[in-house]
C-alpha cells in the first residue's frame, strides 16, 4: 500500500517560484554581461568542456535565452515539466565547467545540486496529483 502524503499547494507554487529566480537572473545576467561571462567560463578548470558545444560567446547568448524563456514558463507553471527538464540541461553543463573545478569554495557546487534537486522534484513528479493535494 501506497502512503498517502499531503502536500501544500501554495509550498508548491513558493518552490517553484523561488527556484526559478536564479535562472531569470542568470539568464539576464548572461545577455547582458556576455563578455564577462566568457571570461568567467576562460578561466574556469574544465573549460574545455564548454568548448566542446561551441563558440563560448554563442553558448552564453543562446544559454541566456534559454534560461529566460524556460525560466519564464517554469515561474508561471506553464509546461513546468518541460521547463525543468530544459533547466536541468542547461544547469548540468555549467556546473561541470564552473563548478566542480573550484574545489576551494564547493558552496556554488551545491547551490547548483541543491537547485538540481528542486528542478528534479518537478520532473519527477506529476503536477496533475499536485491539484488534489495528495501523492
Amino acid at each position: 500500500m501506497t502512503p498517502i502524503i499531503t502536500v501544500s499547494r501554495r509550498s508548491i507554487q513558493l518552490l517553484r517560484i523561488m527556484v526559478s529566480g536564479i535562472f531569470l537572473s542568470a539568464g539576464f545576467g548572461h545577455l547582458v554581461n556576455i563578455e564577462k561571462t566568457v571570461r568567467r567560463i576562460e578561466m574556469a578548470q574544465f573549460k574545455g568542456f564548454a568548448n566542446f558545444f561551441g563558440n563560448l560567446e554563442l553558448l552564453v547568448i543562446l544559454s541566456g535565452i534559454v534560461m529566460l524563456i524556460a525560466g519564464i514558463s517554469f515561474l508561471i507553471g506553464f509546461k513546468t515539466r518541460w521547463a525543468a527538464i530544459i533547466l536541468l540541461f542547461v544547469l548540468i553543463p555549467i556546473t561541470i565547467t564552473i563548478q566542480i573545478g573550484q574545489i576551494t569554495s564547493l558552496g556554488p557546487l551545491f547551490k547548483n545540486i541543491a537547485i538540481a534537486g528542486g528542478l528534479l522534484f518537478f520532473i519527477l513528479n506529476d503536477i496533475k496529483t499536485f491539484k488534489n493535494e495528495k501523492l
